[in-house]
């Protein structure tokens, strides 16, 4: 009975889960080629592009602002990361995203801020709020740790907790160091903290 095996088909494919990205990423699962970046104008007056960074070993991207308290207060935890990590000799190449279209998150207040802090790793500015929605990020801060080969080895928070002090696991950290030996992290993706990204309305 040919019309009794294409039900069984069909109940067969009916049962298997839905195909679905990560466990807190609705666009992007752990493994998936991340996505590139190109022409993003930076704090330092220069305009960036992923395949700027192609000798780098690793590559930590974080989705910040300046509107959202967390994300001010990990600024320094990454800087310092970005101080061990990366530099023009390091490894590891860090880049800080902002896609918020409020006065407060513009290129211009961004540039004041990672001149006062000396940042080292440049901020970019997305006004198309594209790369963030490619990323799948929700929230600021929310951090991806790429490998050598620019696959997601790591999505999420940066630690397992917003006060500096009470940090016992440095997510992004191990991760960093997992892919830099070719290796995948014991962790590869928690919830991220923070505030929502301000992804601006779509017009119907």
């Amino acid at each position: 009975m040919w019309y009794l095996s294409i039900i069984a088909i069909i109940s067969f494919c009916l049962a298997i889960p839905p195909v679905h990205a990560g466990q807190f990423n609705e666009v992007l699962s752990i493994g998936d080629t991340a996505p590139a970046w190109e022409n993003l104008p930076g704090t330092d007056g220069k305009s960036h592009s992923s395949k700027d960074l192609k000798d780098k070993d690793a590559i930590v991207v974080v989705f910040t602002c300046l509107s959202c308290p967390t994300a001010v207060d990990y600024e320094e935890r990454f800087n310092q990361l970005a101080k061990q990590y990366g530099g023009p000799n390091g490894k590891v190449g860090f880049v800080a995203v902002c896609v918020n279209q409020i006065p407060a998150d513009r290129l211009d207040k961004l540039t004041l801020r990672a001149t006062q802090q000396k940042f080292a790793f440049p901020v970019l500015y997305d006004e198309s709020q594209k790369i963030a929605k490619d990323f799948g990020a929700i929230f600021t801060p929310e951090f991806f740790v790429l490998n050598k080969e620019r696959k997601i080895v790591y999505m999420g928070a940066m630690d397992d907790e917003t006060n500096a002090e009470k940090v016992t696991k440095r997510y992004v950290e191990q991760a960093l160091i997992a892919a830099l030996k070719g290796e995948s992290p014991a962790i590869k993706e928690t919830i991220a903290r923070g505030c929502r990204v301000r992804y601006a309305r779509e017009k119907q």
